[in-house]
């Protein structure tokens, strides 16, 4: 004899879950001075190798970034010229070189992708900003192309002009009021 199917209780529905947005960065260091001087054609985020006095210090603020650069060095990528100033706390048994060359973690294909973009077309490896994301210290870097003198003169006559059409706005909309 054949039993009488049953039918299963429906499930209720799910709530489908937001994608949250990602928490926000707090920012270590920047170098503003590469939007100036560069075209952002490409941006990589990757983590440092840091030791444990240079996390502390970039903790307190004490990273600078401007004068830095990105070289890949027989597939792997490094950031030189960077400077972290050394805590006063730092520790004794351990000679704290500021200025040494920091290992970028990034993966093979990545390194070797950016790596040939900047032999073949001749682009720049430009550290944006240096931010902690989820308790890690990780670094912004940007394929970048340099700009000539009457690039970056244009670029800022369009800020200027945009500051002025902005001023302009604002004054019409408080005279209205």
């Amino acid at each position: 004899m054949k039993k009488p199917k049953t039918q299963k209780p429906a499930k209720p529905a799910k709530a489908k879950a937001r994608p949250s947005s990602p928490p926000p960065l707090k920012v270590l260091a920047d170098c503003r001075r590469a939007r100036h001087d560069y075209f952002i054609l490409e941006t990589f985020t990757a983590g440092m190798s840091l030791q444990g006095w240079e996390v502390k210090a970039a903790r307190a603020g004490r990273a600078q970034i401007n004068e830095a650069h990105v070289r890949p060095v027989r597939g792997e990528m490094f950031l030189l010229g960077s400077h972290f100033t050394p805590l006063v706390s730092a520790g004794t048994h351990k000679e704290p070189d500021p200025a040494r060359s920091r290992k970028l973690l990034l993966h093979a294909k990545e390194i070797s992708r950016i790596g040939g973009k900047v032999q073949r077309a001749g682009l720049t490896l430009v550290p944006l900003q240096m931010h902690l994301a989820r308790g890690k210290i990780k670094l912004s870097l940007a394929l970048a192309r340099g700009k000539k003198k009457h690039d970056r003169r244009e670029a800022l006559k369009e800020k200027d002009w945009q500051r002025q059409q902005r001023r302009i706005l604002s004054t019409k909309i408080k005279t209205r009021r």
